[in-house]
């Protein structure tokens, strides 16, 4: 990655802005960098990225991250995708788990029907 790619997607937070805070700010802990233009608190994709830059400047080593933007962007819908599916399933396991572990699901009617054939 480049000094000017977006590190941050959401907020639109470039390398060099976390550099410059980095060394202006100098944050005793990753998540420290939150403070750089909310850099990390959107859908939180880059915090792994964001506690490799924090790791390597506290240690001296080279800030470069190896991803290319376009990779490191097709990773994020990746991962935005994976994160709405498991949101989606929650969704779908909602009633069952708000009506709580000790208290059978609601039955519609209808279907409940299908059940009751066979005790007759």
């Amino acid at each position: 990655m480049q000094l000017d790619d977006e590190v941050c997607l959401c907020f639109h937070v470039s390398q060099r802005k976390i550099l410059a805070h980095l060394e202006h700010e100098r944050p005793k802990c990753a998540s420290q960098l939150s403070e750089c233009f909310s850099a990390g608190t959107g859908c939180h994709w880059c915090v792994p990225f964001l506690t490799e830059l924090h790791r390597r400047w506290s240690s001296g080593e080279s800030m470069e991250l190896i991803d290319s933007p376009a990779d490191y962007a097709q990773r994020r819908q990746a991962y935005k995708a994976a994160r709405k599916q498991a949101a989606e399933a929650v969704a779908l396991r909602g009633p069952l788990v708000q009506s709580g572990p000790d208290t059978p699901p609601r039955v519609d009617p209808e279907t409940e029907s299908q059940y009751d054939q066979g005790d007759e």
